[in-house]
């Protein structure tokens, strides 16, 4: 806006704000109902994240009070930090916090970078049927429920007539009971999980990499560069933000196993390290009817998960990676 001043000289008046509000805001409403389609599509989303992830945050009160099914969750009585105390001072949630760490420790290292070779692998492959074939068929255990890779894993590690013990078997070896040996079943959790999930991982790192400049790989030719050194050296640099994404998601994620899978592995026989906070809940929750003590060990479940991912995305922003804010 200009404005006259002394001597009948023009100057530049600041603008109203209330002018500037309003046409900020036509701006929006413009730009919404352009798009409104988008918007429409993305509604149902919206309303199943409300009402089955925010709408059910009010059951955490059942943490703080000693929940009767008779009196509800707001007519239950009041006991504050009595369900932690009781948590924290029960031997056997530490039991079953270690082995929950373990399980998702052992999965991170082991388990992680198998999607990661399989997505290099399938990069190099030239041929597209065959890549398609075994885009497939890695995929494929995914959609395969836990019911039916238990029963697959039972029937290859079983002591009288699995593979597994058949071959060992040929180098003098007894046969061993994986699912329900102490020394093993942690190994069979890892395995099984990465032979389900192995594949479908694959997806974000084979996106990742097709995204990479093809032109970087024609000088790297040039130079002489092999396939090994050409992996090293641009591939893996240039995934390299998307893999410390999914390392935080993982870590976020370090106290939350696939309560379904070891559900379905495990035994009594097992328990000392096989039972993780999921199943402990379960069992603790529904079995014995402790609904305020599971819930209070689930909150602390989420707290912990929380403060991880805050932490990872600190240090990956930090050391020059994005971060999930």
């Amino acid at each position: 806006m200009i404005q006259t001043g002394e001597g009948g000289v023009e100057v530049d008046a600041p603008a109203v704000s209330g002018t500037g509000k309003r046409s900020g805001a036509k701006r929006r409403v413009k730009d919404l109902l352009l798009d409104y389609q988008l918007y429409l599509m993305l509604m149902p989303a919206l309303a199943v994240l409300l009402v089955f992830k925010y709408i059910p945050i009010y059951g955490a009160l059942i943490a703080f009070k000693d929940y009767n099914l008779v009196e509800g969750v707001f007519g239950s009585e009041w006991v504050g930090l009595k369900h932690f105390h009781d948590l924290f001072q029960s031997d056997k949630f530490y039991e079953v916090f270690v082995n929950t760490l373990l399980i998702n420790l052992y999965k991170l290292v082991f388990q992680f970078p198998i999607p990661i070779i399989l997505a290099l692998l399938i990069n190099e492959v030239r041929s597209t049927f065959f890549k398609r074939f075994s885009q497939s068929v890695t995929y494929l255990p995914h959609f395969l429920s836990w019911v039916i890779v238990s029963a697959v894993f039972a029937n290859l590690l079983s002591p009288t007539g699995g593979i597994v013990n058949e071959l060992l078997g040929y180098f003098g070896i007894d046969p061993i009971m994986f699912m329900s040996d102490e020394r093993f079943f942690r190994t069979v959790l890892v395995v099984s999980s990465a032979f389900r999930e192995s594949g479908w991982s694959s997806i974000i790192y084979l996106a990742a990499i097709m995204a990479i400049d093809t032109q970087l790989y024609e000088a790297a030719r040039i130079d002489g560069a092999g396939k090994l050194r050409q992996i090293w050296h641009i591939t893996l640099p240039g995934i390299r933000s998307v893999i410390v994404f999914i390392i935080m998601l993982r870590l976020g994620a370090a106290l939350a196993n696939d309560l379904e899978q070891v559900l379905m592995f495990y035994s009594p026989m097992v328990y000392r390290v096989g039972d993780v906070l999921g199943t402990y809940v379960y069992r603790v929750g529904l079995g014995q009817m402790k609904y305020s003590f599971s819930t209070a060990v689930n909150l602390f479940q989420s707290v912990i998960g929380f403060v991880l991912i805050i932490v990872a995305n600190t240090i990956s922003k930090r050391y020059g990676d994005r971060g999930l804010w």
